[in-house]
């Protein structure tokens, strides 16, 4: 039988990449400034259908996944299946926790958090939530009240004992953006003499975001130009975004999911994407340009005010969902790769909203509240 390791953290979240990343990047910190003393004493919990199941293994992790899903704010039928589920999450995460008797448990938010955070409670194992968006979301929200803080990114979460540290980014990121190798990135991508987009939707993608894509790529007509598509999962295998029309003007890159997403931007002129608070971070750390579209049925429209710093600095473009098509889109492409200038400034102002040390910064804070 495995010994007990009183020194083990757990991390509880996931689903999508904007919950999980910064989890990810939490946990290689905890490591960096040694609140464990391996990466085998941090213990994943998340999901079966998340995308934790691929991230998590490959960033050197430990990962168990509970049964469950979201409960939908509507009713259904398969509300009921939920409820059962995660009743049954529930249960496999208290034998977790009394298994593995972790110093803490770090809640990510989301559907997936919630076994951890209820078990922690009952447990009386200390609590900490990490919450990425300007809006808080309900997890958090409820679990905040009994954890022994709230580590924020952003001052309008209205959550308790909240400490506003930023959100933690890849630490690729961080040594992406302080090296100076961006020719040597574009040379090696072959866009060293031609404007290069970088167009995403975050893990599961963004089925307008990517249509406007196959519109401005089709209708393209100004200088040469290089689009890294990022689909995402859901539409990925549709044919329209594998087989587009050749054209001498646009070479057309679609991929389902960038593991070099890093890399990627710090070499792009121009970044378009949604406004998830992990993005956002992301994009200010690189000090990259963009053209923003917040998801428009976010829970609190907090994506819309995840950006609103960037806006407001002249960091970034926002463009309302309700308005985007490949006419538009490209318009304001158009306007802002004419304009070398001014994408110059729009970068600078995008890096100052960048925190670099928000990873190191809060696992000092895990440090201070796990048990001995």
């Amino acid at each position: 039988m495995k010994k007990l390791n009183s020194r083990e953290i757990i991390i509880a979240g996931g689903g999508t990449a904007g919950h999980l990343l910064p989890g990810i990047a939490l946990a290689h910190a905890l490591v960096k400034k040694k609140v464990v003393r391996k990466a085998e004493e941090i213990h994943f919990v998340g999901s079966k259908r998340g995308i934790e199941k691929r991230l998590v293994p490959s960033a050197g992790f430990q990962l168990t996944q509970l049964s469950g899903d979201g409960i939908r704010r509507k009713w259904s039928l398969k509300n009921i299946v939920s409820i059962c589920g995660l009743f049954l999450g529930l249960i496999q995460a208290s034998f977790l926790l009394l298994k593995r008797k972790p110093r803490i448990v770090i809640s990510l938010g989301g559907f997936a958090s919630v076994p951890c955070s209820v078990a922690a409670i009952i447990l009386r194992i200390p609590l900490l939530v990490m919450e990425q968006n300007a809006v808080a979301g309900l997890a958090n929200r409820v679990f905040a009240h009994s954890a022994k803080a709230a580590v924020v990114a952003f001052d309008t979460t209205g959550l308790p004992r909240a400490v506003n540290l930023g959100n933690p980014v890849r630490s690729n990121f961080i040594s992406e953006a302080s090296k100076i190798n961006r020719d040597i990135l574009r040379t090696q991508l072959g866009v060293e003499n031609v404007p290069f987009l970088l167009a995403f939707g975050g893990s599961l993608g963004a089925q307008r975001i990517n249509k406007a894509v196959k519109e401005l790529v089709e209708s393209w007509d100004s200088e040469s130009l290089v689009v890294h598509h990022v689909v995402g999962e859901r539409d990925f295998n549709d044919t329209r975004f594998k087989a587009l029309d050749p054209t001498d003007l646009v070479d057309y890159r679609p991929v389902e999911y960038e593991n070099n997403m890093s890399e990627i931007m710090a070499a792009a002129d121009l970044v378009i994407s949604r406004a998830g608070a992990t993005t956002v971070a992301e994009i200010s750390i690189m000090g990259a340009p963009s053209v923003l579209i917040p998801l428009p049925n976010a829970p609190g429209d907090h994506q819309t005010e995840n950006a609103k710093a960037l806006y407001a600095t002249g960091g970034a473009i926002h463009l309302k969902d309700n308005e985007l098509d490949g006419n538009r889109l490209k318009n304001e492409v158009v306007a802002l790769l004419s304009e070398k200038e001014n994408l110059r400034h729009m970068a600078i102002a995008a890096k100052k909203q960048g925190r670099p040390n928000a990873a190191l910064d809060i696992a000092d804070l895990v440090r201070e509240y796990a048990r001995d």
